[in-house]
């Protein structure tokens, strides 16, 4: 009598545990079973293929929201490109420019393959329609093993991690993020795909788009994600810099830096197994440099009452500007090597030509050169009209 009960609890456990519906895969790779607000539609206009680069140009994503390519050498526009179907005024991306052919998203949801030499184009793809509007945000396109990598945000309240064709822009897989809010772009790394949503974090299979693995923090993830080459690293929405294991996404180690300080976003770069970013505050901000083994600090570099917008790494040193428009070069070691007051305010990211005494960026009046030997802005291309709520531009020198 004794053993019924037993048996009874074992038997409900078994019906209860296999009774559940089963959930709900975040995957599709199909439009059929997607709204029509998340629904991709695409138009091969010809064949993709490989294009030869049409050098001493450079590219320029305006923050109007037009892409063209602007020739250096006689100081004209060869071509221009911009969104077809709704107004896209704003640049909010940027560009990868792989085997010649540019790949661009404009804010509104659109996509282009373009032709770098002649700006003509392979082919178009839209995220959602017209009438519920997907915004493509803070985005890279990641070109790896023929698809294109690129997350995106719904007005219906959802946001998606999207895979598509390069070959003609359609669908291949697409996943369902946690919030409605995600501009995190994705890495790809070891045949897999990396993104967070909120306190989230999610390895993905690059082919399928299935879950292989998923983490979940105490506070959201909203930097960008970066590795060496053997672990991924990446900064929460307050003052926490993570290592993270690839394979089983467990935590290796945890950088807490100032408590005043935060919104690492982008301004993280990997180099030498040394991790540098720049974080901003309201009473100043920092450039940090930790080893990328240990999670110890090597060195910090502190800006007061000043903001750290944008750095990069360009042979061996950090680069990097500030809202109170100082440019700055830091070498390895943290010492201040240059630095300039600018008159105008970048927007974009830095681009290197090959002479080593010369870098452009972009301000609202166009496009700027700076001799560095002179700390001499050269306004080398003028627009002809300005905005007042400049978000972003984006530029690319072909060589």
């Amino acid at each position: 009598m004794k053993k019924k009960p037993i048996i009874l609890l074992f038997v409900f456990a078994v019906i209860n545990m296999f009774g559940q519906a089963p959930a709900v895969s975040k995957t599709t790779s199909s439009n059929s079973k997607l709204p029509p607000s998340e629904m991709v539609t695409n138009k091969a206009l010809k064949p993709l293929k490989k294009v030869k680069l049409y050098d001493q140009t450079i590219l320029i994503y305006d923050y109007d929201g037009s892409l063209f390519s602007y020739d250096l050498e006689s100081e004209s526009i060869a071509w221009t490109v911009k969104a077809a179907d709704a107004p896209s005024e704003m640049c909010a991306n940027k560009i990868t420019l792989q085997d010649g052919v540019v790949y661009v998203p404009f804010i509104n949801g659109e996509i282009f393959a373009v032709d770098n030499e002649t700006g003509s184009i392979f082919w178009k793809s839209r995220l959602g329609n017209i009438k519920d509007q997907i915004v493509l945000k803070d985005q890279t396109p990641i070109i790896k093993d023929g698809k294109l990598y690129i997350t995106a945000q719904n007005q219906n309240q959802s946001s998606n991690l999207y895979a598509l064709d390069i070959k003609d822009g359609s669908l291949s897989w697409s996943f369902k993020l946690d919030v409605a809010q995600n501009d995190i772009q994705p890495l790809f790394f070891n045949n897999k795909i990396f993104i967070p949503s909120a306190v989230n974090f999610y390895s993905l299979d690059a082919k399928t788009g299935q879950i292989l693995n998923q983490k979940t923090f105490e506070e959201s993830i909203t930097g960008k994600i970066i590795t060496d080459g053997e672990n991924l690293f990446v900064a929460s929405e307050k003052n926490s810099l993570y290592a993270l294991n690839p394979d089983k996404l467990d935590v290796l180690w945890q950088f807490k830096f100032d408590e005043n300080q935060n919104n690492v976003k982008e301004r993280i770069v990997c180099k030498d197994k040394k991790i540098y970013f720049g974080t901003q505050g309201s009473q100043g901000s920092s450039v940090y440099a930790v080893d990328a083994k240990t999670g110890t600090q090597q060195w910090k570099v502190d800006f007061k009452d000043d903001n750290i917008e944008y750095i990069t790494e360009e042979v061996n040193n950090i680069w990097g500007y500030t809202r109170k428009k100082k440019l700055f070069q830091l070498d390895f070691n943290g010492e201040i090597v240059f630095d300039a007051k600018l008159t105008t305010l970048p927007v974009s990211n830095f681009e290197f030509p090959a002479d080593d005494n010369l870098l452009y960026y972009y301000c609202d009046a166009g496009l700027i050169q700076f001799d560095l030997t002179e700390k001499d802005e050269n306004v080398y291309y003028m627009r002809t009209s300005l905005k007042d709520d400049v978000y972003s531009a984006y530029l690319k020198i072909v060589r």
